[in-house]
């Protein structure tokens, strides 16, 4: 134990002194010092930013990030501060608001934070098919990457992050050589220790020449943090929870803008809980559709399992019931909308929807987790006993689990005196239920025709239907290529005729000058 305490301390204390070196000597040769063998003084107000020289000498984490990406080496280290310095004072880093990138990048999607790999590194997203070589719009480009790698490595100080180049549908001319380039620099200069990996998912062929120039960019040591992946193998670096469906995953996650994407931080809170997107709003009526008939299997199974009064002959349990309920529960499509509070987090965040009244009971589900350390006990009150019920309705939740609390409602709003009732050391969240007056209108009733589709029918269409659009683009290329090489076979045609023409033209007078004078 003494040799190990030893050697930790060790360790600390030579780290502590190569910071404190880092500090002293950019301090001296870069920002006052200036460059004495060259008979300039560098101005700190023109050459950095300041607020970039203050926070390297407070920033303990920044300073060892720096170092441990050039092995301790000091010299090299203070190279790289002075280039990454720079290039923030150019960028105006420090600056860099959504006002700052124009609003058509920020809803395109090609570039966000969202979800997490399987180390539980946060993934950044490079959407490579919205993505067209053009100088005019690098600058912005270039903003928004820096946009948001500093905006994470404010609020994740030192947390890695996974690069996800997804190549799906790309060409030719999606590849920005210059781009990518700048990416990569981003990591290996200016953002240190934050590059876990880059996954490169569903490459080209046609590509496979420019990334041997990325791995000569990246060096030796940083190539091993290229993973090739297709459909096959990009769950071994990522769960499916957080793969998209083209990548054979499961996310419903769709981008939209505004707000920005940023699931990692608390969703700013209006009166009634978060303020939903849009794509959170329009969900809504999936999630309902979804598990419309999983829930009309659970009431009329839960009606044939109950046993009749006064009939002995068909017992069944009531731990059976719940256990059947359960099982059937956990085939619900979980509602995206999630109220977070410092005690629990509550799904769906403000509204209820349990279908229509047409097609008998129905249910819905609220999940309560517990985001806390300790044990968390809950209750659910309803506004009339009479018309609701909820199981379970006041339990406990260990930390970091999940509760899913089965609501069998008809509707109703928070009455005045639960609201008013004093609550000590606790969290009150209330939920407003809507009840859809028809599921499908009767002029769309298509039950007795051949055209009744699902929504897994409409989504599998949907895709088919983005996969021809694909198909068709690809055909148009090679309908245009076909017609270029035509046109250029005809003109070469034209070519040869004009010269053997000619040639024929200058036999002729050549055996026959005579009749040619």
């Amino acid at each position: 134990m003494s040799t190990t305490a030893t050697i930790a301390e060790y360790q600390a204390q030579n780290k502590a002194r190569l910071i404190s070196e880092v500090r002293r000597r950019f301090e001296a040769e870069y920002v006052t010092g200036g460059y004495r063998d060259l008979g300039v003084e560098a101005d700190k107000s023109d050459k950095y930013d300041s607020r970039d020289v203050e926070r390297l000498q407070q920033d303990d984490n920044w300073v060892e990030s720096y170092l441990a990406w050039r092995h301790n080496v000091i010299d090299e280290t203070l190279k790289m501060l002075d280039e990454s310095f720079q290039w923030r004072k150019e960028m105006a880093v420090n600056d860099l608001t959504e006002a700052s990138i124009p609003r058509w990048l920020l809803e395109i999607g090609g570039i966000y934070l969202h979800g997490y790999d399987k180390e539980g590194n946060k993934l950044f997203w490079i959407r490579v098919k919205y993505h067209i070589k053009d100088h005019k719009t690098m600058l912005d480009k270039k903003k928004l990457i820096a946009f948001w790698l500093e905006r994470y490595a404010k609020r994740e100080n030192g947390k890695p992050v996974t690069v996800m180049f997804d190549l799906s549908e790309t060409g030719l001319n999606n590849i920005d050589m210059d781009f990518v380039r700048f990416i990569i620099n981003c990591f290996k200069v200016y953002y240190p220790k934050y590059l876990s990996k880059i996954v490169i998912f569903d490459m080209p062929w046609i590509m496979n020449a420019a990334f041997k120039i990325v791995k000569t960019w990246l060096g030796p040591e940083a190539v091993s943090l290229l993973k090739f992946t297709s459909k096959n193998d990009i769950q071994d670096y990522v769960s499916v929870e957080y793969l998209p469906p083209h990548m054979g995953g499961t996310d419903p996650f769709k981008y939209s803008y505004p707000p920005l994407v940023d699931d990692d931080f608390q969703t700013p809170l209006c009166e009634n809980g978060p303020i939903a997107s849009e794509d959170e709003a329009s969900s809504k009526e999936d999630i309902e559709s979804d598990g419309k008939d999983t829930l009309e299997t659970i009431s009329n199974e839960e009606q044939t399992t109950l046993p009749k009064k006064g009939n002995i002959m068909e017992p069944t349990s009531k731990a059976d019931e719940n256990e059947k309920i359960d099982s059937k529960m956990k085939t619900f499509k979980k509602p995206l909308s999630v109220f977070k509070g410092p005690l629990l987090h509550i799904s769906p965040a403000e509204e209820l929807y349990f279908g229509s009244t047409d097609s008998g009971e129905k249910k819905a589900l609220i999940v309560l987790t517990n985001v806390t350390k300790n044990i968390v006990a809950f209750k659910v009150r309803t506004t009339a006993p009479e018309k609701y019920r909820v199981k379970p309705s006041n339990s406990s939740c260990d930390p970091g689990a999940s509760v899913d609390i089965v609501v069998s409602p008809h509707g109703g709003e928070l009455s005045p005196e639960w609201l008013q009732q004093p609550l000590y050391g606790g969290l009150r969240a209330g939920l407003r239920c809507h009840i859809v007056e028809s599921c499908k209108p009767s002029s769309l009733t298509w039950k007795d025709h051949a055209f009744n589709m699902s929504d897994k029918t409409s989504e599998d269409l949907c895709h088919q239907l983005s996969r021809l659009v694909a198909s068709t683009r690809k055909l148009e290329d090679q309908v245009e290529r076909c017609i270029w090489f035509q046109q250029l076979l005809l003109a070469l045609t034209m070519l040869s005729l004009t010269f053997m023409f000619a040639t024929s033209r200058r036999e002729v007078t050549a055996i026959h000058p005579k009749y040619c004078s």
